[in-house]
């Protein structure tokens, strides 16, 4: 199989002339990185005219398209109402996403709150896969990739999120590098604990890592977690982003490498560039 990862960046990059997702999208071109993820995470607050216009500039340029979701999501939530606002910003995400061309769908699954993770798991499933019926019923062309998520008390570590795909296969995966480092306190020391997170896909599904999509930037944390992105050259910051490039190369993973350190472009383009030596 040949290998084809794209790089690029979370949201609009910095040093685009607008702040606007069309002018995002062709400074990511100019840059000669390849993807953009829309980030919706405030709230979904694109029409669906500017979407149009978005999908025209991403065929105009080839750029690979994803989108995260709204933060303001917890399908573990025992108030009605906001596990119904949580369905709602998914869905909304997903319709404007597929309007503006874009393939996977990102969110924060939820929270454990004071309920046992084998009830969150069931919970959060059972959430997923209605939306996915809805998803189908619609006829939206996309996928949901809930997240590794930063904190222990986030719902979305790598085997909730491996085991999810394997009980409702259409649910796929983002998997968060960072955060992963960040969640057990700075597990990610050396290269073999990063191979042995693509180890751990490739054992649950192969097929996963033909298209896999990542998240990865510099990361600060604590006991309790992440703490807040850094550049992946920052001092404070220890994930190995060569480490992590490394692995991929070894299993010969395709997909997208989105990067959400706060200097996104520069970084976008030192893990490209730097795959590209490898």
């Amino acid at each position: 199989m040949v290998q084809n990862l794209l790089f690029g960046t979370a949201g609009t990059p910095h040093s685009s002339k607008e702040h606007s997702s069309i002018a995002g999208i062709e400074r990511v071109k100019e840059l000669g990185l390849d993807a953009m993820e829309l980030e919706f995470v405030y709230g979904v607050k694109m029409s669906q005219e500017t979407a149009a216009q978005v999908r025209k500039a991403r065929e105009k340029t080839g750029i690979s398209l994803s989108v995260h979701a709204p933060y303001y999501i917890n399908l573990n939530s025992a108030d009605k109402q906001k596990l119904g606002l949580s369905r709602h910003n998914i869905l909304q995400s997903c319709r404007i996403g597929a309007l503006c061309g874009a393939k996977s769908i990102v969110f924060h699954p939820g929270f454990y709150l004071k309920d046992s993770p084998s009830n969150v798991f069931k919970n959060i499933k059972s959430a997923i896969e209605g939306l996915l019926e809805t998803i189908k019923d619609e006829k939206i062309s996309v996928a949901l990739s809930p997240e590794t998520t930063g904190k222990p008390s986030q719902f979305g570590s790598l085997d909730e999120l491996l085991e999810l795909h394997s009980q409702a296969p259409k649910s796929l995966l983002t998997v968060d590098f960072a955060h992963l480092h960040a969640r057990s306190n700075g597990c990610l020391k050396a290269q073999k604990d990063f191979d042995a997170v693509l180890e751990k896909i490739e054992k649950t599904d192969g097929q996963l890592l033909k298209a896999l999509h990542m998240h990865v930037s510099g990361i600060k944390y604590s006991a309790k977690g992440e703490r807040n992105h850094l550049n992946l050259q920052d001092k404070a910051n220890d994930f190995n982003h060569l480490f992590f490039l490394n692995a991929l190369k070894e299993f010969n993973v395709s997909g997208t490498v989105i990067c959400e350190s706060p200097s996104i472009e520069a970084d976008a383009l030192l893990l490209k560039s730097s795959f590209a030596r490898l």
